[in-house]
């Protein structure tokens, strides 16, 4: 299901940059992370049953403000929370529906443990930062370095989050 496309090339990665990563996606496919090289991307990992299911709203919103300047903003739907629909289907559905999603998604994806898609992984031996619960999200700069982290509990509209995004923007990509 969750596939490296760049497996070999992580080990001859620079230390601190982003290997390229495939995510499951929930339209079918694959989502390679090198397709967004040179641009900053917001990974969130979601779930449709939480109590921050509502920051979908403000996902969206930066993924229609910022994505015509370079941000990708990739909704990754988790069940490691048991808090998640029984299928990437379903998500998709309940998403158009209810928040008119848009923005990328992965395909039902695990986010932390042993099992945690290698991205996930990846940024826990980069920055020591595992998902602790739904809607945490990883900031990676054009260079694809993580850039920060946040828990659940900042809202993707606040200035902890715009101000690093916009920041990147700024850079020369």
């Amino acid at each position: 299901m969750i596939r490296i496309l760049a497996a070999a090339a992580a080990a001859l990665a620079v230390p601190g940059m982003a290997a390229a990563f495939s995510f499951a996606n929930i339209d079918g496919g694959e989502l390679d992370t090198s397709a967004w090289t040179g641009q900053p991307v917001l990974v969130v990992n979601t779930a449709s049953r939480c109590g921050y299911t509502p920051q979908y709203e403000g996902l969206q919103d930066l993924h229609e403000r910022y994505g015509n300047d370079g941000l990708v903003v990739l909704a990754v739907p988790s069940d490691d929370f048991r808090q998640e629909l029984a299928s990437g289907g379903e998500v998709k559905e309940f998403c158009a529906v209810v928040f008119g999603l848009t923005l990328p998604m992965a395909d039902i994806t695990h986010v932390r443990g042993d099992e945690a898609h290698p991205f996930y992984r990846w940024v826990r031996e980069q920055t020591g930062f595992e998902p602790s619960w739904n809607f945490n999200k990883v900031l990676l700069g054009r260079d694809g370095r993580v850039v920060a982290t946040w828990g659940s509990r900042t809202e993707p509209l606040s200035p902890e989050i715009t101000g690093p995004i916009e920041a990147e923007l700024a850079k020369d990509g």
